[in-house]
């Protein structure tokens, strides 16, 4: 159980410098993620930055996600639920189209207009509050990825083993402080899980 979001950032924080990892940029998956990763980046003495996924709902329900796009196009889809759905490939298109300028927009949001970091050949932490299914990670962790950095980690407070196991096939390693198998929502491991603003998310980013 974490506090709120500062204290999970600042236990995550102990656990990547005690497992030696070393980042030359951190990048938070908004809102949620900022908190925890400021406590991450402080620590690690590296610059924080944003990385952006939006969801794809399903035709006719929205809520139902069908996977996850980041800001440069780069997907994940589910592709069981793609198959029991019968999904056509031109509805995804224009979905992950859509949902990649949502992305962009949103990194305009947080982080204004300047250049987006340059992660290539780097050591890049992703982080997160926590990971429920992981499709917004995986679409983050495969634009990471697709940029070229040369170590890819993805360091969360709280993730569930089976999501755990799925997301070490998208990048080189999983960081987490707690993995209960009785997994329910992010939330019930927070005693303050608060919504971020956001203007308080990107304040987080301004304090560098």
């Amino acid at each position: 159980m974490f506090a709120d979001r500062k204290d999970a950032g600042r236990r995550l924080a102990d656990l990547l410098d005690q497992q030696g990892e070393e980042a030359d940029v951190v990048l938070a998956i908004p809102r949620g993620g900022l908190p925890v990763g400021r406590e991450v980046a402080d620590r690690l003495v590296a610059p924080l930055d944003v990385v952006v996924a939006s969801k794809v709902g399903a035709p006719g329900n929205p809520e139902l996600a069908l996977g996850a796009v980041a800001g440069d196009g780069s997907a994940w889809w589910n592709d069981e639920l793609l198959s029991y759905l019968d999904v056509d490939d031109e509805y995804l298109e224009r979905e992950r189209e859509r949902e990649a300028e949502v992305a962009r927009e949103k990194v305009m949001l947080y982080r204004g207009d300047g250049p987006l970091p340059d992660v290539e050949g780097k050591r890049v932490i992703v982080v997160d509050d926590g990971v429920a299914t992981g499709a917004t990670a995986r679409a983050c962790l495969r634009q990471v990825v697709a940029s070229g950095a040369e170590r890819v980690v993805l360091a969360v407070p709280v993730a569930p083993p089976s999501t755990i196991s799925e997301l070490e096939d998208e990048c080189d390693a999983v960081v987490t402080v707690e993995a209960p198998e009785a997994f329910g929502a992010v939330g019930v491991f927070y005693r303050d899980f608060s919504q971020v603003s956001d203007e308080e998310a990107a304040a987080y980013l301004d304090t560098e």
